[in-house]
């Protein structure tokens, strides 16, 4: 049915040309960080200016097609032949794929964005620090982490899986748009669209594992009073990577899932205690009405842009900042939930990757978010909304200190931290090695540590010249491109669904398809 063109010159052409352009993208931010960010934040400035409408519609087309594909008859189809069974467990499955598509960031910003949202309300839509821009807030917030984001990831996600697992393609972004372009795919077009599938997780991986060592640092200044300086920041980097790259010695069972397990048991026993322990009942009002007001507002809120304000910056920095950060993290996310998700059912996968996340997603930020805004609007933690402002990693450890042990919480929210800081760089190096090597599901371990080396190498470079808002911008601004290739995705995954209905599918499965003919049976032989 398909045609596998997978030719070792082809898969060298990708790998050389990403570490080319990403070499040249470092050096210039690490010989020159100020141009470097000045260029960058010019060229996103204007992609927020003239393409906010696209990214809009990008998401909301996404979100709405994974809604699609999970009630229509499609759903019931498997990601795989129809005898295969799952490899993880549901628990180990959802915990792996959480950690990649927010992990660490949902721990700082659940408690960080509401708070930011109270000082600077969106739209104007309150008076700032007053209840009403705490309610604001709060559904903003559940706005920026739940629905959309997860229906990014999941539709990446979810195109690759069933070409991989059901086509039998290779696990390549390029190989969805087999459907429209044929055997085009494997020329020009689709490596432009693997190098740039490979520059976006380089770019992506490289400032998380930056920040790792800048919001890891400054946990341990607020918790210990340790020096927050370079060194120390190198010295984060390093364990983290000595520790990721220890798991990608081991297969996906064995490293990440594990650790993904480990953070996925430890993040609910911090959730619980400072929902028993914290402002209960706050924490339950700003749950009820935030969750109400997200999804009673959620289409205006989703196309909303200030059109006749151009010169309002909120929507550049938070709302199209996020869903161009989420979509540049689609190839990573979705190429790894791909990875981890054969034998599941579309249904499954859409409800595992949007649903569930989502919840979780709104639960913590009413938790943590509620506990914030309660000690900002009663004066209890000093001006921590503009603490937060300044350093989301610092406001988290000084909204730690509010609470009864919080020399202990402080090591537990370090410990989770960083265990999801190496588990997702680990996955990263699995991505990377896949998109490097044709497409292979189990690429060789010295793929991976080669990537590992090159992703922390970037990243110390970047921490010590300074340049690492300037990588996150560009990381940002391969968004542009592939929202383009998202919503083509769309398209493609469900021109392939059409043509295999009647030919793969089970009958169960979609469209009910026609009644096959009855297979001759075979003669009997004669002695």
């Amino acid at each position: 049915m398909t045609t596998k063109q997978n030719s070792g010159a082809a898969n060298h052409t990708v790998f050389a040309v990403s570490i080319a352009v990403s070499a040249l993208v470092v050096l210039w931010g690490a010989i020159d960080p100020a141009g470097f960010s000045t260029v960058t934040t010019q060229l996103f400035d204007h992609v927020v200016s003239d393409m906010s409408w696209f990214f809009l519609l990008a998401a909301n087309i996404l979100l709405v097609f994974a809604i699609y594909l999970a009630v229509s008859g499609y759903g019931r189809i498997k990601l795989g032949a129809d005898d295969d069974k799952p490899e993880f467990g549901r628990f180990s499955w959802f915990a792996m794929m959480f950690q990649a598509g927010m992990g660490p960031a949902l721990i700082f910003w659940g408690l960080a964005e509401p708070l930011s949202h109270y000082v600077d309300v969106p739209f104007g839509l309150a008076p700032p620090e007053t209840d009403a821009a705490a309610g604001v807030a709060m559904e903003y917030s559940f706005f920026h982490w739940a629905l959309h984001p997860w229906a990014i990831y999941a539709v990446a996600g979810l195109a690759v899986a069933y070409f991989t697992h059901r086509r039998s393609e290779r696990g390549l972004l390029s190989a969805i748009f087999r459907p429209l372009l044929g055997d085009r795919v494997d020329g020009p077009i689709g490596k432009a669209i693997d190098i740039l599938a490979v520059l976006a997780v380089v770019f992506g991986i490289a400032v998380a594992l930056g920040q790792a060592g800048l919001q890891m640092t400054a946990g341990l200044g607020e918790t210990f009073g340790m020096s927050t300086g370079i060194v120390v920041q190198l010295v984060v980097l390093a364990l983290t990577t000595a520790a990721f790259m220890g798991s990608a010695t081991t297969r996906i069972e064995h490293g990440i899932k594990w650790l993904s397990n480990i953070s996925m048991l430890i993040a609910p026993i911090l959730l619980i205690f400072y929902f028993v322990v914290g402002p209960t009942i706050t924490q339950l009002n700003a749950f009820t009405e935030g969750l109400g007001n997200y999804l009673g507002d959620i289409v205006p809120m989703s196309f909303r842009l200030d059109a006749f304000d151009p010169n309002n910056g909120w929507m550049g920095s938070w709302t199209v900042f996020y869903w161009s950060w989420w979509i540049a993290w689609a190839p990573y996310v979705g190429l790894f939930m791909a990875r981890i998700s054969k034998g599941r059912t579309i249904r499954e996968f859409v409800a595992a990757t949007v649903l569930v996340p989502s919840a979780v997603s709104v639960i913590w930020i009413a938790v943590f978010g509620g506990a914030a805004l309660h000690l900002a609007r009663n004066g209890l933690a000093g001006d921590i909304a503009r603490t937060v402002s300044e350093s989301p990693a610092a406001g988290m450890f000084v909204f730690i200190q509010q609470y009864p042990l919080p020399g202990l919480l402080s090591v537990i929210t370090l410990i989770v931290l960083w265990v999801f800081f190496v588990a997702g760089a680990d996955a990263g190096t699995v991505v990377l090695g896949e998109l490097s090597t044709g497409g292979k599901p189990d690429p060789k371990t010295w793929v991976r540590l080669l990537w590992g080396v090159l992703l922390a190498g970037v990243a110390a470079v970047l921490l010590v010249s300074g340049g690492l808002d300037g990588l996150q911008k560009a990381s940002v601004l391969t968004g542009t491109p592939f929202a383009i290739i998202l919503v083509g995705i769309c398209f493609a995954f469900h021109k392939a669904l059409r043509e295999d209905r009647g030919l793969h599918a089970p009958r169960s499965a979609a469209v009910e398809p026609e009644k096959p003919e009855k297979p001759e049976e075979e003669p009997v032989p004669q002695p």
